[in-house]
């Protein structure tokens, strides 16, 4: 679902957290911004059962500090048939009990998501982490876990895979991936750790197939923290929560000819074939920063996205993206652990 534009959605409920991770993309603190509940809960309640995302992910700086709005949400989702995700970094865990209103909101969403690694372990134990899993499955919730290192070489990821593995079985599906160079992570993070790809091939980018609606309302169609932070880019910017409603970012998102083209060629292969300076590629990411200064792109694009095949060749690179698997190699089976298909369920 990850590729297919619109089918989801990210919603940073907040950009306060109540940790202070030495790597937090979000650069989120608990003095952080926070903006009415109005805003996100508006938006969603332009979802239809006609019109509406199949996901909401909830995300933040720390979602479950406003566990009131994520019931909300929730509800409303539910009422229309949109499952809802959500992910923590856990900082309620060091407490003895969940405090009421995480229980009921994390009692609501459909999966739970816990970001665990070694800068979050500085303050929210694994034991503390595992313990709370344990509950929420003993419960019957469905939980999964994300974790970032700094590479597939990284010790640590080793041992936390086989720890989740030993102590939960086939029950945690976890994601694999590496620390980004964004946020604090810049001010510390080795480049020489991050894995480099130096050709200039095409490379569908799925990071824009879904919105994110960013803690003020901002909706960009990436989820790249520099992006979401700002300023953002005239080619990646979708509107605002507090004036547009879903059916007009999801058109925008499904038909800007810029967009499509980054999802099918990604923007490194854009720039190289299409832009006016060949050869100034500085990184994936960057590169599609800045595409929109380049008008000649946008010019030259237009064409191409406009040629009978198109569909086609959308069609068919989403259905190699589907198939794809994300973050470190070494450790992409493990977000399948448990996974079963409903041919599997049925027989």
């Amino acid at each position: 679902m990850r590729a297919r534009p619109a089918a989801g959605i990210f919603m940073a409920l907040t950009r306060r957290c109540p940790l202070a991770c030495e790597h937090c993309s979000t650069n989120s603190l608990v003095s952080s911004e926070e903006f009415p509940e109005e805003l996100f809960y508006g938006f969603v309640k332009t979802f239809t059962p006609e019109n509406k995302p199949d996901v909401i992910l909830l995300t933040g700086g720390e979602p479950l500090l406003r566990p009131k709005l994520v019931i909300d949400i929730t509800e409303w989702a539910h009422s229309i048939g949109t499952t809802v995700c959500l992910i923590s970094g856990m900082f309620f865990a060091n407490q003895k009990e969940i405090p009421p209103l995480i229980t009921q909101a994390l009692s609501g969403v459909d999966l739970f998501t816990a970001s665990l690694d070694y800068y979050h372990e500085k303050q929210v134990p694994r034991k503390a982490v595992f313990r709370v899993l344990h509950q929420l499955l003993d419960q019957g919730k469905d939980v999964s876990l994300q974790i970032v290192g700094l590479n597939e070489h990284d010790s640590y990821l080793a041992d936390v895979t086989k720890d989740v593995i030993e102590n939960f079985g086939n029950r945690v599906p976890m994601f694999v991936s590496q620390v980004g160079d964004v946020g604090r992570a810049k001010n510390w993070l080795n480049k020489q750790h991050l894995n480099a790809n130096i050709d200039i091939n095409p490379e569908p980018c799925a990071m824009s197939s879904w919105p994110v609606i960013s803690f003020d309302g901002t909706i960009v169609a990436c989820c790249n923290q520099d992006v979401i932070n700002g300023p953002v880019p005239s080619h990646l910017r979708l509107g605002h929560a507090a004036v547009d409603d879903w059916k007009t970012v999801r058109e925008r998102l499904v038909n800007s000819e810029f967009l499509r083209a980054i999802r099918l060629f990604g923007p490194e292969y854009l720039a190289e074939q299409y832009g006016s300076e060949r050869g100034k590629c500085d990184g994936y990411c960057s590169t599609c920063y800045k595409l929109s200064e380049d008008p000649v792109i946008s010019n030259r694009i237009e064409p191409l996205m406009k040629r009978s095949t198109m569909d086609f060749v959308e069609e068919k690179v989403l259905l190699f993206q589907q198939q794809r698997h994300y973050g470190i190699p070494n450790y992409a089976h493990l977000v399948s652990v448990g996974y079963k298909s409903r041919r599997e369920e049925i027989q």
